[in-house]
C-alpha cells in the first residue's frame, strides 16, 4: 500500500509503498500494491501528440476505455487485473525490514512525489480505472499490482514494451467462449455443443481454426457467432428459456437438411473431407444460417421449421463455383469477411423464399455490378 508521508519526516512528499524487490537480468524490480485512487494521479499520460519514436508506448485506444471501465463497475464482486508494468524516473530508496533470507527483499519503497512514473503495460487498465472512479469511488481503497522498474532512458523503456508485447498473445475466441460464464449467449453456447446432436463430439472448444487431421467439423466460436445472429443478440445480451429453446430446435431442424453432419457424427465420412469440400462446414455457414433463421422464425414463427426443408436441395459443394465464387469463397478459399456472409445469407434466403433486407439488397446489387 502507498502512503503520503506528512510534512516534517525525512519522507516528507514520498511515496513509500509496501513491496518486495526482485533481480531480472541483473536489474532490480519491485512488487507493490497501489490501490485504485491513486493509478490516475501517478500515472499521466499525455503522449498522444508525440511522435511514435518519441514514446515508450503505443497510443491509447480511447474506443477501448469505456468497454473495460464498463467491466469494472459491472462486476464489482468478481473483476480481476493483472500487474501493471512501469519504470521510475526518480533516485529512489528500498528499506528492508531485516537483513537475513527472504526478509532482505520485503520492506519499503519510497519514491519522491517529483518522480515521472511511466507505464510500459497497462495504460489502457490505467485510464479505464479511471474512468470506473468517477461513477464508483469506492473502489479506490481496493489495490492493484503494480510491477516497478528502474527508469533506465527511452531506449530502454521502448525495448521493455516490446519484450512485455512481443509474446502476449490473446485467447482464441473459442478459448474465450469456454470460460466464461458472466456472458449468457458463451453459456448458451456451451450448452448447444452438448445438446444439438451435429454439435455434440464435432466442435473444438479450444482453438477458431481446425486442423485436417482433427475429426472436429465445428468451432465453439462459429456455433457462438451463428447462435447470436439467430437470436439477434449483442455481446453479453440476455437469453431467455425461450430463446434458448429455440435455438436447441433450430440447429437441430437446421442439422435434419444437412445430411452430411450426421454422417459426420456416425463417422461414415471424415470432417476433414468435408471441410474440404463443402460450405456448409464451415463457421461462415453457421454463420449465414444464423441470420437466416432469425429472419425465417420472425416471419414464420408457427412455419419455420418446414421452410428449413428447402436447405436438402442447396448445393454446398466448393466445387459449385458458379453459385460460391464471390459470395462464401474469394480465390477458392472461404471467406468469413461480413461481405461474404452476407452473400452466403442471400443464396439461403432466396431457397427458402424469403425476402432480403435493404443491406442485403444493398450488397447484392454491388456484387452484381462487379459481375457476380
Amino acid at each position: 500500500m502507498a502512503v503520503r508521508q506528512p510534512q516534517g519526516t525525512a519522507e516528507s512528499s514520498s511515496y513509500v509503498f509496501s513491496a518486495l524487490r526482485g533481480i531480472q537480468a541483473g536489474r532490480q524490480y519491485f512488487l507493490a500494491m497501489c490501490p485504485l485512487a491513486l493509478i490516475p494521479k501517478i500515472f499521466l499520460f499525455n503522449e498522444g501528440g508525440i511522435p511514435p519514436e518519441l514514446r515508450a508506448q503505443r497510443v491509447l485506444n480511447r474506443a477501448r476505455v469505456p468497454e473495460i471501465a464498463k467491466y469494472i463497475a459491472d462486476n464489482p464482486k468478481e473483476y480481476v487485473f493483472s500487474s501493471i508494468a512501469a519504470s521510475i524516473d526518480a533516485k529512489i530508496r528500498f528499506e528492508s525490514v531485516g537483513s537475513n533470507g527472504s526478509d532482505a527483499n520485503n520492506g519499503r519503497l519510497i519514491v519522491p512525489m517529483t518522480a515521472r512514473f511511466l507505464i510500459n503495460d497497462g495504460q489502457h487498465r490505467r485510464a479505464a480505472i479511471e474512468e470506473a472512479l468517477k461513477d464508483h469511488p469506492e473502489l479506490g481503497d481496493e489495490t492493484i499490482s503494480v510491477v516497478f522498474f528502474v527508469d533506465d532512458g527511452l531506449k530502454r523503456s521502448q525495448q521493455m514494451f516490446a519484450d512485455l508485447n512481443k509474446h502476449a498473445i490473446r485467447p482464441t475466441k473459442s478459448l474465450g467462449i469456454l470460460y466464461d460464464f458472466r456472458d449468457p449467449l458463451s453459456q448458451l453456447s456451451r450448452k448447444l455443443i452438448s445438446k444439438v446432436s451435429a454439435f455434440k463430439g464435432l466442435t473444438e472448444t479450444e482453438k477458431t481454426t481446425i486442423s485436417n487431421r482433427s475429426i472436429k467439423l465445428f468451432t465453439l466460436s462459429g456455433v457462438y457467432q451463428g447462435t447470436r445472429a439467430l437470436l439477434n443478440k449483442p455481446e453479453n445480451g440476455h437469453v431467455t428459456p425461450q430463446e434458448e429453446a429455440l435455438a436447441i430446435d433450430y440447429w437441430n431442424e437446421v442439422a435434419r437438411h444437412i445430411p452430411d453432419w450426421s454422417l459426420a457424427q456416425a463417422r461414415k465420412v471424415s470432417s476433414a473431407e468435408l471441410r474440404r469440400e463443402f460450405i456448409h462446414s464451415h463457421g461462415l455457414a453457421l454463420h449465414a444460417l444464423g441470420i437466416v433463421g432469425c429472419a425465417l422464425v420472425s416471419s414464420q414463427p408457427k412455419r419455420w421449421k418446414d421452410r428449413l426443408k428447402a436447405l436438402s436441395k442447396i448445393d454446398w459443394a466448393k466445387s459449385s463455383t458458379k453459385l460460391w465464387e464471390g459470395r462464401a469463397m474469394i480465390g477458392g478459399r472461404v471467406s468469413k469477411a461480413h461481405t461474404n456472409v452476407i452473400l452466403t445469407a442471400s443464396v439461403l434466403k432466396c431457397a427458402l423464399g424469403l425476402p432480403l433486407s435493404p443491406e442485403e439488397r444493398r450488397i447484392e446489387t454491388n456484387f452484381a455490378k462487379r459481375g457476380g
